[in-house]
């Protein structure tokens, strides 16, 4: 990638070029470097790449499941023999580290595999005999052409949660990476172009908003799969439904943990550090606050300030290194700009990390961990996503107490609560209003059997990615009621 060059589309089994003419650089957060030029493409490509989806539907949809998952066991090989080339190019687009790269693609990867379980996995259901002589079915097929949208802070695991699902399901598929780290999805499809899938089952198309609202609005594309901010998920659900569209639409966060004084805090201080800090707080189950219970407040703030301290920031690609960059320059001027506002808003600042810069990356978009106490529930950074690495603490004298500050958040993403008390977290799943819940975790994230679930402003939508709820999402129910009555039948 030494040399910047322009990125193709993916359209009908070809590289091609976008009919576009603007190009926006892609770069390296840590060093800075321009490392491709991305085209921002137009709705006659988005029209391109879906009428090539809705004329090789028709016979994708009749490929037996059985022949449809082979293509993805095939699939699955490729990725992990290209698993490490995979993540450095992550890690160079990204920022994060190498070690956060190849986790989030083994991640993707996991859905590839259950998404070959489709053959068990899409069946209906019957029943003879609904009424004398009257049998019934309930048949999966698929919804037809369907879209993604997905965003720079994992470019190789999130679209892997929509991909393998839609296509083994008989659908035709059109990726839209974000145009700030496209490189992770081209090296994928260029994997994906070795596989042999009929042209048109699989496309991607680069741009930035007048792409998407091409997607939002072409008529030949059914559904929507979108990751990314909660007023841009809004926007989107919006939109997609105007225009008859189903869409599953995951949002903002701002993930909140609660400590007990019975919990184990050299663990407990470990794990939330890695949840804050990991990707450099760049991901939507990174935890943004942390709320202390009675005694624990001291021992676990002066833990997590010295974890703060010694935490390893610097380029993803270097072993060492345990946080890297931030993903734009505009990234690092907005989270240090909030840093001020929680100042601003009454928060004692343990930890400052602005004005962060590395030796040998000086121009690369680094923001070190940042710890803030006291940020009073009511502020309004309180109820703002920072999206980096700042945690903010909280302390209340009661598990009720720290639950209603819990429940007061818009967002709903993840709740993770530390304890060695069963009757604590029984009472915590069951009155916390979020989707993901941890116990002693601090990444509540979803194996892939499971939906990525999310509620109130972290998801609009019914049906989540991952698991049954994909297999939901990327299929129509068909009931049929059919009877046979014996004078109208052959008899044998």
């Amino acid at each position: 990638m030494t040399q910047p060059h322009q990125l193709m589309n993916y359209i009908a089994g070809q590289w091609t070029g976008s009919q576009g003419t603007e190009y926006i650089p892609v770069h390296n957060p840590a060093t800075n470097e321009i490392m491709a030029h991305v085209p921002l493409s137009t709705t006659n490509d988005v029209d391109a790449a879906a009428q090539a989806a809705q004329k090789a539907f028709d016979g994708w949809r009749r490929t037996p499941a059985t022949t449809r998952i082979q293509y993805l066991f095939k699939f699955k090989h490729l990725l992990e023999e290209h698993a490490d080339e995979i993540a450095r190019l992550t890690t160079q687009e990204c920022g994060k580290t190498l070690a956060e790269a190849r986790g989030e693609l083994l991640r993707g990867i996991e859905n590839v595999e259950v998404a070959t379980g489709i053959p068990s996995l899409m069946q209906g259901y019957n029943l003879e005999d609904i009424a004398s002589g009257i049998d019934e079915h309930m048949l999966r097929q698929p919804v037809g052409v369907v879209a993604a949208i997905t965003p720079f802070n994992f470019p190789g695991m999130i679209p892997l949660w929509f991909l393998p699902y839609a296509i083994a399901c008989g659908n035709c598929f059109i990726l839209k990476p974000s145009e700030k780290v496209p490189l992770t999805m081209m090296r994928v499809f260029e994997l994906i172009d070795q596989l042999g899938l009929p042209p048109g089952v699989v496309s991607m198309v680069n741009g930035g908003k007048e792409t998407v609202d091409a997607l939002l609005d072409h008529p030949l594309i059914r559904a929507i799969s979108f990751v990314g901010s909660t007023p841009v998920a809004r926007y989107i659900y919006g939109r997609a439904a105007a225009n008859g569209k189903r869409a599953q639409c995951q949002g903002g966060a701002k993930n909140t943990v609660i400590v007990l004084p019975d919990a184990d805090m050299e663990m407990t201080t470990r794990i939330i550090t890695d949840s804050s800090f990991g990707c450099a707080g760049q991901r939507c189950l990174a935890t943004s606050v942390a709320i202390t219970v009675g005694e624990a407040k001291k021992e676990f703030r002066e833990r997590m300030s010295e974890a703060a301290l010694k935490r390893n920031v610097g380029y993803g690609l270097d072993p060492e290194v345990e946080m890297g960059a931030v993903i734009t320059p505009e990234s690092k001027q907005r989270i240090e700009s909030l840093i001020q506002q929680g100042v601003s808003e009454g928060a004692d600042l343990l930890v400052d990390g602005r004005d962060t810069s590395i030796k040998g990356y000086e121009h690369g978009y680094f923001v070190r961990p940042t710890l803030l106490d006291n940020l009073a529930p009511q502020s309004d950074l309180a109820r703002t996503e920072i999206f980096g690495p700042v945690l903010s603490l909280g302390h209340v004298q009661d598990l009720d107490a720290a639950i209603e500050m819990l429940n007061a958040s818009p967002y709903g993403n993840m709740a993770c609560l530390f304890t060695s008390s069963g009757a604590a977290a029984r009472k915590f799943r069951y009155e916390v209003r979020a989707g993901n819940i941890g116990i002693n975790v601090g990444v509540a994230a979803p194996m892939a059997f499971f939906p990525f679930t999310g509620w109130k402003d972290s998801f609009f939508g019914d049906m989540h990615a991952q698991g049954r709820d994909a297999i939901e999402f990327y299929t129509e129910k068909k009931v049929v009621v059919e009877r046979w009555p014996r004078e109208w039948s052959r008899t044998f």
